[in-house]
């Protein structure tokens, strides 16, 4: 892969020659377009899922009814070795510049940076204001540009996406949010931080999160489309707090009962099914999955539950796709659009309620004690509905990614690969009929994105963009966007990768792995058959391209005892200490009730004596 950023291209270099080009691109809109056909150019609506698994979809075999985004990859493209970063702010920096997560200063998301990193560039947590994105870009080229749902990159002046080329805007701040309420969903936050153009604003007392998304985006579409528009609709589903309206979680309330084990089978079963991957895969077994059989017979049902209420969350993520395509479809702009359709990173395993039901006897913790102060119960009976809080935890999350290694936060392929469904008549799916709904097994990066939005919209593309355009696999002019020897780089958290060809060169910290390992993806996509050893050549060879990609970018090491969510907790109260002064009153106000009791009794025996 050429380095952009070598001693030829510095970084400030590329800087000012995409803003360079964006500046062009305004004040030329013929130039931005000068190769586009004489036919209308297309919408483009992007859609990102929050910590869907790779196998979550129906169109990718998974039980979840999702017939509106299936609609699309039958008549699209489906990817089945596209890959994000393992965190959401990464992944949204990448598809909002077509550049490394490290170049643009969002090498981890904010909340989770430890101390001895944040004085380095690419260690900010916020999208630097001084590259332009993709919405800059289209918004030059004559592009109406709309944005709803969560941001997560920067919401201090000028980085709000009412800032960065977006034209009406409704954003969530933060890492994420209540789904039925105004509220935040973590004490590192005092409120959900919405904002509507760039102002705060107030959530409707109705208020479900993937029904108001794309309330919003249909009301910024309008009723006609004078000019070409971009839609960028970020989800908060599935992201914690796990959360569905009853009618979509009861579907799937007898779905769960045979537990995690079955379903991880059921999914790789679909996965091959439906032509997603070439076989069916056992995958390894991962460390962080209990036994089903170990749990009683109401843990059981608590967790099929919980699993049902995150299957309804997707189904009904999945409904409003719908909305949003009719509405489209209603103005007659349905086949002039493309819609790009994908997840910012694998399932979410982290377990922040304990995971267990209600009535456990585990002692309460500091987290517990939140909830119960911000009004969060887990009761069976409404699980998912207003005022509940879950999440599925690693079992399920492993399961959702099918028979692939680990999920969010890790560098294995649960992580790092999600699904991605492009479709629309412009871009050049269905110009060839024989390969509508068909599968690309080309390697992909999230920072294709941008390139490929640049190609459907007819809008030359920087040459300083890292990522690919993908319009050749959709056209059905190549097989592969990248060479044998085009490799690119991924670091979060101090877990990494370097993928060249049909290569993985990955380093997990948990669990004690602690070392570099090699992989065959296109033999080995579940990451079960270490090569490190009987290939020395090639561990080198990729080892020493990490370590230049790394040097070029910046990547610094995280210490031994770095944890991701002891850090955002840290961080977070130690920006909130009136939270902590507030728990710890909460915490004392039975041991001050009982007290109090015990003076009044003591004074009225004394009293009656």
């Amino acid at each position: 892969m050429t380095n952009i950023l070598s001693i030829e291209f510095p970084q400030l270099t590329v800087r000012t020659a995409l803003f360079c080009f964006a500046a062009i691109a305004a004040i030329s809109p013929a130039f931005a377009w000068a190769d586009t056909p004489e036919s209308k150019r297309p919408n483009i609506v992007l859609l990102l899922a929050d910590d869907l698994g790779f196998a979550d979809l129906g169109s990718y075999g998974s039980e979840i009814d999702t017939p509106n985004i299936d609609r699309l990859a039958a008549s699209g493209m489906r990817f089945s070795n596209f890959h994000v970063a393992a965190s959401c702010a990464p992944t949204r920096a990448m598809l909002m510049t077509g550049l490394d997560s490290h170049t643009v200063g969002v090498a981890n998301i904010p909340e989770a940076i430890p101390d001895d990193q944040a004085h380095a560039p690419a260690y900010q947590g916020v999208l630097q204001t001084d590259i332009p994105t993709v919405a800059e870009m289209l918004q030059g080229a004559g592009y109406r540009t709309l944005m709803s749902g969560k941001w997560h990159l920067g919401f201090s002046d000028g980085e709000k996406p009412s800032q960065r080329g977006f034209d009406r805007t409704l954003m969530l701040a933060d890492t994420g949010a209540d789904n039925w309420r105004q509220r935040s969903y973590l004490p590192i936050y005092a409120e959900a931080n919405w904002f509507e153009d760039g102002e705060p604003t107030t959530l409707p007392e109705d208020f479900y999160s993937s029904q108001y998304l794309v309330d919003k985006a249909i009301e910024y579409i309008g009723n006609q489309a004078q000019q070409p528009f971009f839609a960028y609709v970020a989800f908060q589903a599935v992201h914690i707090p796990v959360q569905a309206p009853a009618a979509f979680r009861d579907k799937y309330l007898q779905t769960y009962t045979d537990g995690w084990h079955d379903l991880r089978t059921a999914r790789s079963e679909g996965l091959a099914r439906t032509g997603v991957l070439p076989a069916v895969l056992e995958g390894r077994e991962m460390p962080t999955t209990r036994s089903w059989q170990s749990l009683s017979a109401e843990q059981q049902a608590f967790e099929a539950r919980g699993m049902a209420v995150y299957a309804g969350m997707v189904d009904a993520m999945d409904f409003h796709v719908g909305r949003l395509i009719e509405h489209i479809e209603q103005i007659g702009e349905l086949d002039n659009t493309v819609f790009i359709f994908l997840s910012d990173n694998g399932a979410e395993g982290s377990i922040v309620t304990r995971h267990q039901a209600p009535d456990s006897k585990a002692p309460v913790g500091l987290f517990q004690l939140w909830m119960r102060l911000a009004n969060y119960n887990t009761q069976a009976q409404t699980l998912g509905e207003r005022d509940s809080y879950h999440d599925i935890g690693p079992a399920w999350a492993s399961a959702a990614v099918g028979p692939l290694s680990w999920y969010k936060f890790f560098a294995g392929e649960g992580g790092l690969r999600v699904p991605l469904v492009i479709s629309g008549a412009q871009a050049g799916v269905s110009v060839v009929p024989q390969d509508a709904g068909s599968v690309s097994s080309a390697l992909g990066w999230a920072t294709d994105i941008v390139p490929t939005i640049l190609g459907l919209a007819g809008v030359a593309a920087p040459d300083e963009l890292e990522g690919k355009s993908l319009l050749p696999l959709l056209r059905s002019e190549a097989e592969a966007v990248r060479g044998d020897e085009d490799g690119f780089g991924y670091e979060l958290g101090g877990n990494k990768a370097w993928f060249q060809g049909d290569h993985k060169l990955v380093f997990n910290r948990f669990a004690n792995i602690g070392k570099w390992q090699l992989f065959n993806l296109k033999n080995d996509p579940t990451e079960s058959q270490d090569l490190s050893a009987s290939q020395p050549e090639r561990f080198a060879a990729m080892r020493a391209a990490f370590q230049a990609w790394a040097t070029d970018r910046g990547v610094l090491p995280v210490a031994e005892d770095y944890n991701q969510g002891q850090t955002v907790l840290s961080k977070g109260l130690r920006n909130r200490p009136g939270f902590l002064f507030g728990l710890g009153l909460a915490a004392l106000a039975p041991v001050a009730l009982i007290l109090l009791l015990a003076v009044w009794w003591v004074r009225r025996r004394r009293a009656k004596t």
